[in-house]
């Protein structure tokens, strides 16, 4: 898409909020109130209608339409791209009228805010993977059909809901993998084989079953537990044979082992090792000879001469250590 349909987008966008504070005239009856309401509905002018019904809401609480405007707010508020609001008067609904007979309706349009919540403007007209994006809302999405299906499980919206759980499911699968590879990335071994055995153990039917036995297997393997991963590959080649990690039978890493040495030491092939060392400037290290400075200070006279001696003997050691060649020509840079 070109930078110009993106600005257009975005201006129409603009247009439609500087738009929103729409005056109802207060000579408007009822009966008229929602009659306007509704033509904007039909007409998708969805910013004029939330204006007329919650103008309706207010000035008739408890009119013919209060509730029929409220149900009808919920549904302007989503297609006006405003999930928040759309939730928030979703859970006021269901609060004032838990026995309503549409009530399951208001479930719906809460699930479908929640599910649309991260495909904004944008999203709609750029190819982003919705399986790296943040799962929170996903997962409200999730719990909120959830509960429509349960508790309304004839409803004729319950089919619909049910289609989003499964693709819900199956995102927030995907997303714990991306989560498991990145702690791959990070050598975080441990918490990468606890994100595979979590979708294993709460997301069978996925497809992502299978990649969450790859990265036991890989995460197992790396933390040199081979009993844990022969069965992590055991059951990935019984179940999975087709998965990519699995080249003739051989299970391939997904990321590759990485390579600790220092920079100097990768350049040179190995021929020059240099030893990783903290720096002695953080603040953990002088918050340490600090506490020890006080508690020299604060030694009695009687223990003072057994200190200094033995300083004095940590002193001689250094001495006699010796540098290497290599210190002495890069002036104790590469220590």
């Amino acid at each position: 898409m070109h930078v110009k349909h993106l600005l257009l987008i975005a201006i129409f966008a603009l247009t439609a909020a500087c738009s929103s504070n729409e005056t109802v005239s207060e000579n408007l009856g009822e009966a008229e109130l929602y009659r306007q309401a509704q033509a904007d509905l039909d007409n998708k002018s969805f910013t004029s209608a939330i204006s007329k019904l919650k103008a309706l809401e207010s000035r008739y609480p408890f009119g013919r339409f209060a509730e029929q405007a409220q149900l009808e707010l919920i549904y302007a508020y989503y297609r006006n791209t405003e999930p928040e609001a759309a939730r928030s008067s979703a859970e006021r609904f269901i609060r004032l009228h838990p026995q309503h007979p549409s009530v399951d309706y208001a479930y719906y349009l809460k699930g479908l805010a929640s599910f649309d919540q991260d495909r904004g403007l944008l999203a709609r007209f750029l190819p982003l993977d919705m399986t790296k994006r943040d799962p929170g809302a996903a997962r409200d999405s999730f719990n909120e059909f959830a509960q429509l299906t349960t508790r309304y499980p004839n409803s004729r919206y319950s089919p619909d809901a049910k289609a989003r759980m499964v693709y819900l499911r199956n995102l927030l699968a995907a997303n714990e993998i991306h989560v498991a590879d990145y702690y791959l990335r990070r050598q975080a071994y441990v918490a990468a084989a606890n994100r595979g055995r979590y979708v294993v153990e709460n997301f069978q039917g996925t497809p992502a079953v299978g990649d969450g036995l790859a990265v036991m297997t890989e995460s197992y393997q790396r933390l040199g537990l081979d009993d844990l991963a022969a069965s992590s590959l055991d059951t990935l080649k019984l179940n999975y044979p087709q998965h990519p990690s699995l080249e003739d039978g051989k299970f391939t890493p997904r990321q590759k082992e990485a390579d600790n040495r220092s920079w100097l030491s990768r350049a040179t092939l190995g021929l020059i090792e240099t030893e990783n060392r903290a720096p002695d400037s953080s603040q953990s290290n002088r918050d340490v000879v600090r506490q020890y400075e006080n508690a020299a200070r604060d030694l009695p006279d009687e223990l003072r001469p057994v200190l200094r001696e033995a300083e004095a003997e940590a002193a001689n050691e250094e001495q006699n250590s010796g540098r290497s060649w290599w210190s002495y020509l890069t002036f104790g840079l590469f220590d």
